[in-house]
């Protein structure tokens, strides 16, 4: 669902459950600002619940086709085998996708940043194949296509 935080859009995944953990994704900017061609693009990541907030500021080239990934997997709608993986510029998000029949599960993974890469964490959604991937896939292409913050 695309919202709007502060004065940019943002995107929410996951469900609607207080309990479960949900995905943000806002806070798109200029990685170097001073530079108005620049095809880097910082935004912030964060995953929330009752139980736990994590947030990483994730690093791409234009976006490095989080959202082709996306439209990829909505055209693949009747399924597909195995795992299909993509991951930003510098690692900081990666993301897996899974067939599983009734439903596409994506894995997110939040990671810290190198050489440290000390931690990780991962959630886990799931979309119903087809529209519902499509319509993320489109929210995806909005938040990465819109005016970065200054």
């Amino acid at each position: 669902m695309v919202e709007e935080d502060e004065t940019s859009p943002a995107v929410r995944v996951g469900p609607r459950s207080s309990r479960a953990i949900k995905l943000y994704f806002h806070r798109l900017t200029r990685s170097f600002p001073e530079e108005r061609d620049d095809s880097l693009r910082d935004f912030l990541v964060t995953a929330h619940s009752e139980a736990v907030q994590i947030e990483v500021m994730v690093r791409t080239w234009g976006g490095d086709g989080l959202d082709v990934f996306l439209a990829e997997l909505a055209e693949a709608f009747r399924g597909w085998s195995g795992a299909r993986t993509w991951r930003s510029l510098e690692g900081d998000l990666t993301l897996s996708a899974e067939h599983a029949g009734s439903h596409v599960r994506l894995t997110w993974g939040l990671h810290d940043r190198y050489p440290d890469d000390e931690w990780h964490f991962e959630a886990t959604t799931d979309h119903a194949p087809g529209e519902d991937m499509r319509h993320l896939a489109v929210e995806m292409r909005a938040f990465l296509e819109s005016e970065p913050l200054e």
